[in-house]
């Protein structure tokens, strides 16, 4: 069972969210918290495996949370989907840094919804491509430097280069399995190793680093 706690300030859709994911097989509600402080309480006490997390919300906000909950916790850390009513949310991009798996925007369907929990909850990322493109290429075309991110990409081997690149382009863990003619296991371990190496804490990270970086060009195919 995949344990999952809903956080959203709006009770209506935090309703709404439980009561769907109550009803998909597999799935399990440990918790709801109504805003950051809430949650990272609830977190705390119920060790879910991940978290639906609301990114406005008055008092602690939901980049905060995830900072703070991922901060305190123990292995195996949950894995955090940021909620947001925006696709060019500020927020979602601080929520990234802070250790978020991906984002929903609210208006995702209830099957992609379980489709989402179930993927985080395996250890994937969870942009749609498309929308994975235009976020960090809209972000990265007018932010600033942020003088934490790795100077360079020099301490991964090629391979881990190669699989991170098509990773920030958003392909899936499958569809870069099949473009480099490797196993799905072996996709993941190399992930894994980019992150471990880069001192990364997901891999929405990541994807972030290899803009930053210039591993990945906004704009290029």
């Amino acid at each position: 069972m995949i344990r999952t706690l809903v956080v959203d300030d709006q009770i209506l859709i935090r309703a709404g969210l439980v009561a769907l994911l109550r009803a998909a097989p597999g799935i399990e509600v440990v918790g709801e918290a109504e805003d950051g402080d809430g949650a990272v309480e609830v977190a705390a006490r119920t060790r879910p495996d991940v978290i639906l997390m609301d990114i406005r919300m008055p008092g602690l906000d939901g980049t905060a949370a995830t900072e703070r909950i991922l901060a305190q916790a123990v292995d195996p850390l949950p894995r955090v989907l940021i909620l947001t009513t925006f696709d060019l949310d500020e927020y979602v991009y601080a929520a990234l840094r802070a250790g978020a798996s991906g984002f929903l925007l609210k208006d995702t369907g209830p099957e992609r919804l379980i489709e989402a929990v179930s993927a985080v909850a395996q250890g994937d990322m969870l942009f749609a491509p498309s929308v994975t493109r235009r976020l960090i290429e809209s972000y990265v075309n007018r932010a600033d430097a942020v003088p934490d991110t790795p100077a360079g990409l020099d301490v991964l081997t090629a391979r881990e280069r190669e699989v991170l690149r098509l990773a920030a382009k958003g392909l899936s863990n499958t569809e870069i399995a099949g473009r480099l003619h490797i196993g799905e296991a072996t996709v993941k371990t190399h992930l894994n190793r980019t992150m471990t190496k880069l001192d990364l804490d997901s891999r929405a990270q990541a994807v972030v680093v290899a803009y930053e970086t210039g591993l990945v060009v906004p704009g290029t195919p």
